[in-house]
């Protein structure tokens, strides 16, 4: 008979058990199923979470053999070394549930011996760990899948550590987008790629994804294996640890060269259309200069007073100055170049603008008034591109107003270091269903137009950090903002 004894609880109170009824607590409450085989592959004992893990009750398989139920067949191999004495321990494998299900288990197996030391049975201890091998493989289904994608994209995948910037990890597609094998570019940093008047650049956006933690898009000039240089369009992604904090970050870049060299093109082609379409205006101011350099040629021609002589030759040489400065203004405006940014100040290319403009003002009797006066914001710029996208904008303000009116510019700084610079005219006016489609290549309200003035000015602030949006209603105007970043100067 087996001796009791007492198992003392909360407050010290005591409950009298004998084994055989702690045997029988233990295997009704463990976490793990359980189940006794006799020497004969015989079912003799299965506790409550064994018949949870393979939806069989005990009357199903108290009793029954081994061998009638679905089993590995290593399972065989492995009852007959417990026999010998052996244990195993944790083997993972797959097992079916009653209802025809896969279930992934790990399980142990141990002799179960008497007080004799003599082998009278075999314990099977089951785990269920279907949910935590499913997620394994959805893990090495993904990183099979990102292995794959990186493998086979022709985007440009990098991984560089946060603080020294090198680069981790590089995908195939580098070595025939910029000639570099991923072992050649593995340890090297951003530095080494981009050419070195690119670093600012590159630097601010950084700055940037670490202050908002949100993705940044970057172009950039890439130097290639071979020693050309490329433009490179890379977004940077934040990758963060447990903590939240940005542990690396990820870039994925493409080659844009052909499609910086289409830009290029458009630009050019829409300068090419506004200096056409300037031509007139600026024909007719040089019209009255050349007027009064004939006349006063004549008569200092026909004078020999030297007074009179002095007099002729400073209102000849001011205008000369004047035709100097329209035929700059303009050939400033039509001159294709590099995109290069530089300071400059917003006030003196606002003005440089208008005073190109003038000339069609003046034939559309159209006035253009400004309400600023501070002359202290500048901005990290291409002047000529900006200018060539206020041209735009004013050129179409004065279009719209065929009867005259009035176009007001308005600038003022607002919150992030940002400047709102604001074009409004009392023109015709813009179906507000038409407004979605400006900007659009080719598409143009105008029966004159190439519909390339929006798309090009849109693109260009853009690339200067920048945001472009259109009010308009029929009858009542339209009104253009822009906004850019005006950085200090360091």
């Amino acid at each position: 008979m087996s001796k009791c004894f007492p198992i003392f609880g909360k407050g010290n109170e005591s409950v009298i058990f004998n084994p055989d009824e702690l045997i029988d607590l233990f295997l009704d409450c463990t976490a793990d199923g359980i189940c006794i085989v006799d020497m004969e592959n015989r079912f003799i004992r299965v506790n409550h979470m064994y018949t949870k893990i393979f939806g069989y009750t005990e009357d199903d398989v108290i009793g029954r053999r081994l061998a009638e139920f679905p089993n590995p067949d290593i399972v065989k191999d492995i009852i007959g070394a417990v026999k010998l004495g052996k244990t195993f321990h944790n083997i993972v494998t797959q097992r079916l549930h009653k209802d025809g299900t896969i279930i992934d288990i790990a399980v142990s197996y141990s002799p179960f011996r008497n007080s004799a030391g003599e082998i009278i049975a075999i314990i099977a201890i089951y785990r269920d760990i279907s949910e935590n091998k499913n997620i394994e493989r959805e893990l090495k289904r993904t990183r099979e899948l990102y292995k794959l994608i990186t493998e086979n994209t022709s985007d440009m995948i990098k991984l560089y550590s946060k603080e020294e910037k090198r680069i981790v990890y590089a995908s195939p597609s580098h070595e025939k987008g910029i000639g570099y094998t991923p072992k050649q570019l593995v340890g090297r940093t951003v530095y080494d790629l981009i050419l070195p008047e690119e670093k600012d650049h590159f630097e601010r956006v950084y700055q940037k994804l670490i202050e908002t933690g949100e993705p940044q898009l970057l172009q950039v000039k890439l130097r290639t294996g071979d020693g050309k240089v490329i433009d490179s369009e890379t977004t940077i992604s934040p990758i963060f640890n447990e903590q939240k904090e940005i542990d690396s970050y990820v870039t994925v870049g493409r080659d844009i060269t052909d499609r910086v060299k289409n830009d290029d093109a458009l630009r050019n082609l829409d300068r090419l259309s506004i200096i056409g379409q300037l031509a007139a205006g600026v024909a007719h101011e040089i019209r009255n200069p050349l007027t009064s350099l004939k006349g006063f040629s004549k008569l200092l021609k026909s004078t020999t007073n030297k007074e009179k002589q002095e007099d002729y030759l400073s209102i000849i040489m001011n205008e000369l100055d004047r035709i100097d400065m329209i035929v700059n203004e303009f050939m400033s405006l039509a001159k294709p170049e590099a995109i290069r940014f530089e300071w400059g100040n917003l006030f003196s290319i606002l003005d440089s603008t208008v005073y190109i403009l003038y000339p069609q003002a003046v034939l559309h009797n159209v006035q253009i008034k400004n309400h600023y006066q501070n002359n202290d914001i500048d901005l990290l710029c291409n002047p000529n591109q900006l200018k060539q996208v206020f041209v735009n904008f004013l050129k179409n303000a004065i279009e719209s107003m065929p009867h005259g009116g009035n176009v007001y510019i308005d600038v003022q700084k607002i919150e992030g270091n940002r400047v709102l610079i604001s074009f409004n005219d009392e023109g015709i006016g813009i179906d507000t269903g038409v407004i979605p489609y400006l900007g659009t290549p080719f598409y143009t309200t105008k029966d004159k137009g190439i519909g390339l003035g929006l798309t090009v000015s849109n693109k260009i602030i853009q690339e200067h950090n920048g945001t472009m949006k259109i009010e308009s209603k029929i009858g009542q105007g339209t009104t253009v903002k822009v906004e850019l970043e005006c950085l200090m100067r360091e």
